[in-house]
C-alpha cells in the first residue's frame, strides 16, 4: 500500500489530470475506474499538450502501469486512436496498458442511441456528450451488455450483440423513425480489434490487489467529478456511473480498506459543462473574461464551459461524502487581476439563509449565492514553487478556502504546465 483515490469535487474539469499526472510520477499503478471517453485530461508536459479521454493520465509516467479497470466503458476505436496518437509522439508506456476482461464494450449502436434520444428530450435534453456512454451502462445494467471478454470468443460476442439489437432496433425503427443497424456488420467491427486488443485483456481487479500486497503505490482516478455522480450529483445531470472516491472499490475491483487517501481536485473557481444547476455562475464580464483566461472550452466536445465563483458549499459537499484527505487545487493564477474576489459561503433558499448543499434539487435548483468578498491580486504567481512565494492576498484566499471546506489544501496549481506547481504537503 497505500491506495489513493483522486476525484474532482465540483463538476469535472477541474484539472484533475495535471494533479494526477503529478502524482503518477511517483506510483507504480494509475486506474481508471469509472466513465468513458466522455472524459477529458489536458495534460502540458516539457511543453507539449497531450488530450486523453480513456487513457489513464499516469499513462506519460514511463514508470507507471497504465490500468482500465471493470467499471469503465471503452470504446475500441477510440482506445485504439489514442494509443496511436501516443506512440506517434514516442510515448511508449502504452503498450504496458492493462484493460480488465469485465470493462463493458460502447457498441456503435450505443452512440446512435444516445444522440436519438438527446434529440427526443428536446428541452429537457440532459447535456450528452453523445459519446454512448449512457446506453452502454444502461445496457450493462439491464445485462444486455458486451464485455472486453467477449472479444476473445466470436460466437458469444454474435449472440450478444443479436439480442442487444432486438430491442434497439424495435425502438430506432418504431419510434424514432431510423434505420435498423444490422447485427454482422456490428459484430464484425468489434472483431476487427479482436487481435490487438488481447495481450492488454488481465483480471486487473487480482493484478491491483496483489500490487497492492506488494506494497506498491496504485492510484485510481475518476473520470468527471462527485456533483456528475449518478447517486450523490445534481441527478439527473449527471454521469452514468459513480466516480466519487467508493466507486474506486467497484471501479477497480478492490476493497475499501485498500484505499489510504483520497484527495480532492477542485478549480479556484467553478465551471460546469451541460445543463444543471449551477448558484455561482456568472453571465457577465466576469463569467466571460475566466473563461477566455482560463481555457474553458471542453477537452472532449469543445463546448464553451459555464463559468462561475468558487462555491465553498459545492466543495464541503463533496468533501463530506469522499472523506477527503487533501484538497489539490488548480488555476489559481486564473484568479490574477480581480481587484475582489468574491466566494460563496452560503446560499438563500427562499428567504432562508442555509450554510450547506441542499438535501433537494428543486431547492439548489432555486438556491441564490451568498457572498464573502476576498482582497484579490495583481501579482504574476504563475513563477511561485513554495507557499511563501505567494502575495499575501493570494495566501489568504488559499487558508480562507480551507477554513471554509474543513480539509487542508495540500497543493496548489499556478500554471498549465507539469512544473507549475505549488506544494504544500506531500500527497503519498
Amino acid at each position: 500500500m497505500p491506495g489513493i483515490v483522486i476525484v474532482g469535487a465540483q463538476w469535472g474539469d477541474e484539472g484533475k489530470g495535471k494533479a494526477t499526472d503529478q502524482i503518477g510520477e511517483q506510483v507504480d499503478y494509475t486506474v481508471r475506474y469509472s466513465g468513458g471517453n466522455n472524459a477529458g485530461h489536458t495534460l502540458v508536459v516539457n511543453g507539449q499538450t497531450y488530450a486523453l479521454h480513456l487513457l489513464p493520465s499516469g499513462i506519460l509516467n514511463p514508470n507507471c502501469i497504465p490500468v482500465i479497470g471493470n467499471g469503465v466503458v471503452v470504446d475500441l476505436d477510440v482506445l485504439f486512436e489514442e494509443i496511436e496518437g501516443l506512440e506517434a509522439r514516442g510515448v511508449e508506456s502504452a503498450s504496458r496498458l492493462l484493460v480488465s476482461a469485465n470493462a463493458h464494450i460502447i457498441a456503435p449502436y450505443h452512440q446512435v442511441i444516445d444522440r436519438v434520444t438527446e434529440r427526443f428530450l428536446g428541452n429537457r435534453k440532459i447535456g450528452t456528450t453523445g459519446r454512448g456512454i449512457g446506453p452502454a451502462y444502461s445496457d450493462k445494467i439491464n445485462r444486455l451488455g458486451l464485455r472486453i471478454q467477449d472479444l476473445l470468443d466470436p460466437s458469444i460476442l454474435e449472440q450478444k450483440v443479436v439480442a442487444a439489437l432486438e430491442q434497439k432496433n424495435y425502438l430506432l425503427v418504431k419510434v424514432y423513425n431510423r434505420a435498423a443497424i444490422r447485427p454482422s456488420e456490428v459484430t464484425e467491427h468489434l472483431l476487427s480489434f479482436a487481435d490487438r486488443i488481447k495481450p492488454m485483456i488481465a483480471d486487473t481487479a487480482r493484478v491491483l490487489n496483489d500490487a497492492l500486497d506488494e506494497n506498491k503505490v496504485v492510484l485510481f482516478e475518476g473520470a468527471q467529478a462527485h456533483h456528475l455522480d449518478v447517486d450523490h450529483g445534481t441527478y439527473p445531470y449527471v454521469t452514468s456511473s459513480n466516480p466519487i472516491a467508493a466507486g474506486a472499490c467497484i471501479g477497480a475491483g478492490v476493497g475499501p480498506t485498500r484505499i489510504d487517501r483520497t484527495i480532492g481536485i477542485a478549480k479556484a473557481y467553478t465551471t460546469r459543462v451541460g445543463e444543471g444547476p449551477f448558484p455561482t455562475e456568472l453571465l457577465d464580464a466576469d463569467g466571460e473574461k475566466l473563461r477566455v483566461a482560463g481555457r474553458e472550452f471542453g477537452t472532449t466536445t469543445g463546448r464553451p464551459r459555464r463559468c462561475g465563483w468558487f462555491d465553498a458549499l459545492v466543495v464541503e459537499q463533496a468533501v463530506k461524502v469522499n472523506a477527503f484527505t487533501d484538497i489539490f487545487l488548480t488555476k489559481l493564477d486564473i484568479l490574477t487581476g480581480w481587484e475582489q474576489i468574491p466566494v460563496c459561503v452560503a446560499y438563500e433558499v427562499n428567504g432562508v439563509r442555509i450554510e450547506r448543499q441542499p438535501m433537494t434539487q428543486s431547492d439548489f435548483h432555486h438556491a441564490k449565492p451568498i457572498y464573502e468578498y476576498l482582497p484579490g491580486w495583481t501579482e504574476d504567481i504563475s513563477s511561485a514553487r513554495r507557499f511563501e512565494d505567494f502575495p499575501r492576498n493570494t495566501q489568504a484566499y488559499v487558508r480562507r478556502l480551507e477554513e471554509l471546506i474543513s480539509v487542508r489544501i495540500s497543493g496548489i496549481g499556478v500554471g498549465p504546465d507539469r512544473e507549475e506547481v505549488v506544494m504544500l504537503h506531500d500527497l503519498i
